[in-house]
């Protein structure tokens, strides 16, 4: 089969034939239709500090996808040949501590597809059973491919508790601009967004922010707090990883408010823990991936009801084969969020 390659420790990926993967009793083949380019993808292809700390070479990227199942295992009960199917791309141990508590997100011992064993940027891919999730009909295939990453914006969301409170989001990519219409639908009063990118700005604005911010005006803080009475927000949801945009979000909370931190910072960050957190009372959440599989039930929920809409956000569809493209579009700033074409029409 065909598949995308990080063959060695360097930048960039190579298209290459590899084996097709096989299953054990537990196990599904999916056939891969769709699948979506995230941020820790262009870290991988890029090759930055955390690639090399945490990817092994050779290994096939790509952790976002929706296919139809192609084979299963002889034990396997809950999906069958010719199933539509996206899937939980952390992979627990099932075992340990946390899994056995109702918090397998954040298992001792999680494998990431496509960053610690083989991904889902290929035309087939292996997942356990118990990973798998059976779409709705109703869901487009270009939605299902992105439910990993719709999820963890679900998932922030929804633990941030932001029904009838003001939010703020720190770093409009893709996630940060999915975390819009979901907060609308969970009910925010008002959601302001906040980004270096005006374009993204822009989108932001189309997809319900009530006030975006360029992060680097100088009376940012001071400015989203005028918009709240002076408190500040009740809710910080950041998304960038920025320390600067870490800073001037739990600055821009109310005393006793919300910080929920979902963005991966790529170095360490400095912070008034006093003056930022303690002596506010704030309520600081850490937010890992999507809790199984209460947030996949929540994110369908809302796609289906057509709360969630997100054909904005999708800004390319391209044939896998043009990955490099992809990512070169990210890395100038423009594309939203980019899906690649694994199937058989791709290039009708």
């Amino acid at each position: 089969m065909k598949a995308l390659v990080k063959e060695r420790p360097e930048p960039g990926f190579a298209l290459r034939d590899v084996p097709i993967p096989t299953i054990g009793p537990t196990e599904v083949l999916i056939k891969v239709e769709k699948a979506g380019v995230c941020g820790t993808d262009a870290h991988i292809y890029g090759w930055d500090a955390w690639a090399q700390a945490r990817i092994q070479p050779p290994c096939v990227i790509g952790h976002e996808f929706m296919g139809r199942v192609a084979a299963v295992g002889s034990a396997v009960r809950a999906v069958g040949v010719g199933d539509r199917v996206s899937a939980e791309g952390h992979i627990a141990d099932l075992t340990c501590v946390l899994c056995r508590t109702g918090e397998a997100h954040i298992c001792e011992r999680v494998e990431i597809i496509g960053v610690d064993r083989d991904g889902a940027f290929a035309e087939y891919i292996a997942m356990p059973e118990y990973n798998v999730w059976p779409l709705d009909p109703a869901i487009p295939d270009e939605f299902a491919a992105i439910f990993d990453p719709l999820g963890n914006a679900v998932h922030t969301v929804m633990a941030a508790g932001v029904s009838i409170r003001s939010v703020a989001i720190t770093g409009v990519g893709s996630i940060g601009l999915m975390a819009i219409p979901v907060a609308r639908a969970a009910g925010a009063s008002s959601v302001f967004a906040i980004d270096v990118n005006p374009a993204k700005l822009e989108l932001a604005a189309k997809l319900g922010a009530d006030r975006t911010f360029n992060a680097t005006q100088p009376d940012l803080v001071a400015a989203v707090k005028a918009l709240t009475n002076g408190d500040g927000v009740d809710v910080l949801l950041e998304m960038s990883g920025s320390g600067g945009a870490i800073d001037a979000g739990l600055q821009m909370v109310r005393n006793g408010g919300t910080a929920a931190l979902l963005g991966i910072p790529s170095e360490r960050v400095n912070l008034n823990l006093a003056e930022q957190i303690i002596f506010k009372g704030l309520k600081v959440l850490g937010i890992n991936g999507r809790r199984m599989f209460e947030t996949w039930y929540q994110t369908q929920a809302l796609v289906k009801s057509g709360r969630v809409d997100l054909r904005p956000i999708i800004s390319h569809v391209l044939p896998y084969e043009r990955f490099d493209d992809a990512f070169d579009l990210m890395k100038r700033g423009e594309a939203a969020k980019i899906v690649l074409d694994f199937s058989e029409q791709r290039n009708a």
